[in-house]
């Protein structure tokens, strides 16, 4: 016969479980949350590089850059496409002066972005930092390391195939 146990006991493992559930419901939580906030980031300038198709694409040769900001004019690949005196693109590490970019404008606006390869690659930086990031949460607070080494191995695959090619 199997001794039963003390209430004491299956309170405490109750305890125990309620406390692991709520870890991992929080946790999980977290980790999701992280990588929602890097889609949403990538995804302000990702449609416009990825679904050109219809989209105004041209090239840009950078002749000033402020803090934040580089601009130049614009000549558009359509003949016929109007041509911009100075349309503005995002100042990073991959923006120089005097340089021409391939780029596309977005909507309603004087605004470029980077397309081609490079540009669909920086356009999803946001969402290799958080996948870094939620492999950190993963690994500690869900303790699931080999999904931890996906979302870190996926993160520095983007971020590194952005730097070389950008």
């Amino acid at each position: 016969m199997i001794p039963a146990m003390p209430a004491a006991t299956a309170t405490r493992q109750a305890s125990v479980t309620a406390l692991r559930f709520g870890r991992l419901a929080a946790m999980g939580t977290v980790a999701v949350l992280i990588l929602i906030a890097g889609v949403w980031a990538s995804w302000r300038t990702a449609p416009y590089v990825m679904l050109t198709k219809g989209r105004e694409h041209g090239t840009v040769a950078v002749t000033t850059c402020g803090e934040d900001t580089c601009t130049g004019p614009y000549t558009p690949a359509a003949q016929g496409a109007p041509v911009r005196r100075q349309v503005v693109i995002d100042r990073s590490v991959a923006v120089k002066k005097g340089r021409s970019y391939a780029v596309v404008v977005l909507p309603g606006s004087d605004e470029v972005v980077r397309s081609g390869p490079g540009g669909v690659l920086y356009a999803w930086v946001p969402l290799g930092g958080a996948l870094l990031l939620a492999s950190v949460v993963v690994a500690g607070g869900l303790r699931r390391t080999r999904a931890a080494w996906l979302l870190a191995v996926s993160g520095i695959a983007l971020l590194t195939a952005a730097f070389m090619t950008v």
